[in-house]
């Protein structure tokens, strides 16, 4: 066996937001399977980082769904909502920077924004580029705002980029051909780093954790593809280290799209209820 330092470390990482499907049994089996044949760690994190939908009731299903598949982990498990404090001192950090700025316009203000300028850019997540000029603010008039109103806290895309003086790239062995990819976090505009009820968006918190956590190798769904750019690019102004990516095909409903977890059929607590086998899953998968 390799030294434990020495040894690739997977990691799965669902939000107990829902009960886990089909899709996440393919991400479950495929980074627990990798982990095994490349003799290294498997690790479970719970992104439990937005309080408003997580809830104790759906990661007590995640452990019982993931035992059912035969797939074990390493404890402690790592769970996002025991470490804000974390996440608010890099993005306080990346404030003191210049590399954040706090934006105050609504969801609503946003979208009337981006109407009265359309044609308007859009990032492959299909978000609106951000059309305000929150960035512009004096500091003075940043920190009166903040006391009382609510506001994003967006990366300065421009000013990042300024930092890094290479092409970013990521290993990527999704296809099962080993390349690398050209980020291109150009294509996201000013993304959300964290809200002021909130230490950090996914973004920054999954760059944090694959660092804190010493994630060598990332295997998720393609559907987070795109996002490597943005995720390479914080990496590189945080000085984090580059894991290996691999993103694999999604598992899709009927209509050829994305599975949800508001869909109960798929979930494996409904399929285990109706009989369904461990193997009878890895079937439906495709493994």
């Amino acid at each position: 066996m390799q030294p434990a330092s020495t040894r690739p470390v997977f990691r799965f990482a669902p939000s107990p937001n829902g009960y886990l499907h089909l899709g996440h049994a393919l991400s479950a089996l495929t980074n627990y399977e990798q982990a095994r044949a490349a003799g290294g760690r498997h690790l479970l994190r719970i992104e439990d980082i937005d309080p408003t939908r997580c809830r104790p009731e759906f990661e007590a299903a995640i452990y019982e769904d993931l035992h059912w598949l035969g797939i074990d982990w390493e404890e402690p498990v790592r769970r996002q909502s025991e470490h804000f404090v974390e996440y608010a001192v890099v993005l306080a950090r990346l404030e003191r920077d210049g590399l954040v700025y706090p934006a105050y316009e609504s969801r609503a203000e946003i979208a009337r924004l981006v109407a009265e300028r359309a044609p308007w850019p859009h990032d492959p997540d299909g978000a609106p580029f951000y059309p305000g000029a929150s960035h512009e603010l004096s500091s003075g008039e940043r920190a009166r705002r903040r006391i009382n109103e609510p506001f994003a806290l967006r990366l300065d895309l421009a000013k990042a980029l300024a930092r890094v003086s290479k092409s970013i790239s990521w290993t990527e062995t999704g296809d099962g051909d080993t390349h690398e990819v050209t980020a291109t976090p150009e294509r996201w505009g000013d993304v959300i780093l964290g809200r002021k009820e909130t230490p950090a968006s996914y973004h920054l918190s999954v760059v944090l954790d694959d660092a804190l956590q010493g994630i060598t190798h990332v295997v998720r769904g393609f559907d987070l593809y795109e996002a490597t750019s943005v995720h390479r690019l914080l990496q590189e102004i945080l000085g984090l280290p580059a894991p290996v990516y691999h993103h694999h095909r999604l598992v899709l409903d009927t209509d050829g799209k994305k599975l949800s977890k508001r869909d109960k059929s798929t979930t494996l607590r409904e399929l285990r209820a109706a009989g369904l086998t461990p193997a009878d899953v890895r079937r439906a998968v495709g493994l």
